[in-house]
C-alpha cells in the first residue's frame, strides 16, 4: 500500500514515515505533523473513515488513496488501553473511478443533476444544466428535487415520483422546467439510479426541446400565414400531392372559377375530376412536373363543373407541407382575353379579305393570336401534296386567290379547290388560321420554289 518491501523502507518511526510520505486530504489540504492519522491514534484520538491521498516524497502527484480509522484494544484485567491500532484500507481504485465519473459528469454537454435518495437533495450538477436553466451552482446544491422541480408538468409525473421513491429507473418523459428568471423550458427528462460512495442516488439527464418547440411554433405560424394567403388569393389556386396528383386543398377563387366545391374535388386526382380538356394535355403536364420542371404560363384548356371550357395559363411550383412533397397550382383565366383577341382577328378578316394589305409582321402576330402553340400537334406538312404546299407557301407570303392563280398559271377555281383541300387536311377554315398552322411548323413559304402548272 506504500510501494515498499520492508518496515525499514516504510519508516521505523513516525518522523521517518512523515519524511518519506506526504499526506493530503481529498480537498488538497496538506496534513500537518500532528494531523497524521498515526499520530492522532497515538494521542488517543478516536476517528473513522479519514480519507487521505498519499504522495511519495519528491513526487508531485499522489499514488494512493487511503481510508484510515483508529481502534483501541483495552486490557481485560484493568480496562486500560493495551494496544492502539491504525486500520488502513487502500481505496485508490474506488476514488479513481469516482474521479473519472466526476470528470465525465462535468465534461458531459448533456445537462444533468444528481440527487441523494435519502433526502432528495441535489449533490452534483454539471455545467450543461446550469447553462440550460440559468441557475447558479450553489443555488442548486442546497435544494431538493421539488425545490427545483425537475418533474414539473411531466407527462407521467405520478409514475416518475413512484420510481424515484423506489430508487428505480424513470423513463423518458417531457417536462417543463421553471427558470429562475421566469418562464419555462420544455425538456425530456429521464432518471437512472446510481451509487455515489455508499449512498444511493438518482442521476437525472435532460434534452433541451425548447429549440424544437420554437421551430414548431414558427412552422405553425408560417403555415397559418400561408393558408390565409392561399385562401384569400384572387388567383385560382390548388395544392396537390406530387405523388398521384391528388388534390389536397383549393382556394375560394378556384371554386368560383370551376364551380367545384372543395368537398367535391379534394382527395381526387385531377384526371378523375376530368378538369383537363384532353387526357394528353394532362399527361404532358404531369410528366413535366414529375421530371422536376416548374410550369410558367403554360397555356391549357380546362373544363368547369358545368362543362364550360376555360382557357388558362397554368403555373406550378414544388412545395413541402410538413413532410409531404406537394405541387402548388395557379390558374390564370384568359378566356375573356382570348375571346377578345379572336373577335379582333375576325373583325380584321372581315374588313381585309385581301391579305396582301398586311405586312409580314402583322401576319405573324395574327397567326400567333389565331392559333395557340398546342396546334403544332396533328397533321403535318407531309400530309399535303406538292401543289398544296405551293399554294400554302403563297398563302403564307400574303397572296390572295387571284395572285396565286397568276403565279401558278391556273384558274381561280383550281386555286379555291386547292385551298379547300388544305383547310380540310389541316383542320382550319380561315386563311389566317392556315398561316398560323404553317408557321407553328416552321413553314413560312419563303424558301419554296414555285412552279407554274404548265412547267409542272
Amino acid at each position: 500500500m506504500h510501494g515498499v518491501g520492508s518496515v525499514e523502507e516504510l519508516g521505523a518511526t513516525v518522523d521517518e514515515y512523515r519524511s518519506r510520505f506526504q499526506l493530503r486530504y481529498r480537498n488538497n489540504h496538506r496534513l500537518e505533523a500532528d494531523d497524521y492519522p498515526i499520530e492522532r491514534v497515538v494521542a488517543g484520538d478516536s476517528f473513522s473513515e479519514v480519507v487521505v491521498e498519499v504522495t511519495v516524497a519528491g513526487e508531485d502527484a499522489p499514488r494512493w488513496v487511503h481510508q484510515v480509522r483508529s481502534l483501541v484494544l483495552n486490557d481485560a484485567d484493568d480496562g486500560e488501553p493495551a494496544c492502539l491500532v491504525l486500520i488502513v484500507q487502500d481505496v485508490s481504485a474506488r476514488y479513481e473511478a469516482e474521479d473519472r465519473f466526476e470528470q465525465s459528469f462535468n465534461a458531459n454537454p448533456a445537462p444533468a443533476v444528481i440527487c441523494r435518495l435519502s433526502d432528495l437533495r441535489f449533490v452534483k450538477v454539471n455545467q450543461g444544466f446550469l447553462e440550460m436553466t440559468g441557475h447558479q451552482r450553489d443555488q442548486v446544491l442546497c435544494k431538493t428535487v421539488y425545490d427545483i422541480d425537475v418533474l414539473r408538468e411531466a407527462e407521467r409525473r405520478d409514475l416518475a415520483k413512484e420510481r424515484l421513491a423506489e430508487g428505480r429507473t424513470i423513463p423518458q418523459m417531457e417536462a417543463e422546467l421553471e427558470l429562475p428568471g421566469g418562464g419555462t423550458k420544455l425538456v425530456i427528462v429521464a432518471g437512472q439510479p446510481i451509487d455515489m460512495g455508499d449512498q444511493p442516488c438518482m442521476l437525472f439527464t435532460f434534452a433541451d426541446l425548447e429549440p424544437r418547440r420554437k421551430a414548431e411554433g414558427a412552422l405553425r405560424h408560417s403555415e397559418e400565414r400561408f393558408t390565409r394567403t392561399f385562401q384569400m388569393a384572387p388567383v385560382p389556386m390548388a395544392i396537390g400531392a406530387r405523388d398521384g396528383h391528388l388534390l389536397c386543398e383549393v382556394n375560394a377563387s378556384f371554386t368560383q372559377m370551376t364551380g367545384y366545391a372543395s368537398t367535391e374535388i379534394i382527395g381526387r386526382p385531377l384526371g378523375e375530376v376530368e378538369l383537363w380538356e384532353h387526357s394528353t394535355m394532362r399527361e404532358e403536364i404531369e410528366a413535366l412536373i414529375e421530371d422536376g420542371h416548374a410550369l410558367r404560363g403554360h397555356e391549357a384548356r380546362i373544363h368547369a363543373k358545368d362543362g364550360a371550357g376555360i382557357d388558362c395559363l397554368v403555373s406550378t411550383e414544388a412545395i413541402r407541407l410538413g413532410d409531404d412533397a406537394c405541387v402548388l397550382w395557379a390558374f390564370q383565366d384568359i378566356t375573356q382575353r382570348k375571346a377578345t383577341e379572336l373577335e379582333l382577328v375576325e373583325a380584321i378578316e372581315a374588313v381585309m379579305k385581301d391579305t396582301s394589305w398586311f405586312s409580314r409582321s402583322i401576319m405573324d402576330k395574327l397567326a400567333r393570336l389565331r392559333a395557340p402553340e398546342r396546334q403544332a400537334d396533328g397533321p403535318g406538312l407531309d400530309d399535303l401534296t406538292r401543289r398544296e404546299r405551293d399554294v400554302l407557301a403563297l398563302i403564307c407570303r400574303g397572296y390572295d386567290d387571284k395572285r396565286i392563280a397568276r403565279a401558278l398559271d391556273v384558274s381561280g377555281n383550281t386555286v379555291r379547290n386547292h385551298v379547300a383541300r388544305i383547310y380540310a387536311k389541316i383542320g382550319v377554315n380561315r386563311r389566317i388560321a392556315a398561316v398560323a398552322w404553317a408557321r407553328a411548323r416552321g413553314f413560312d413559304g419563303e424558301g419554296v420554289v414555285i412552279e407554274t402548272e404548265a412547267a409542272a
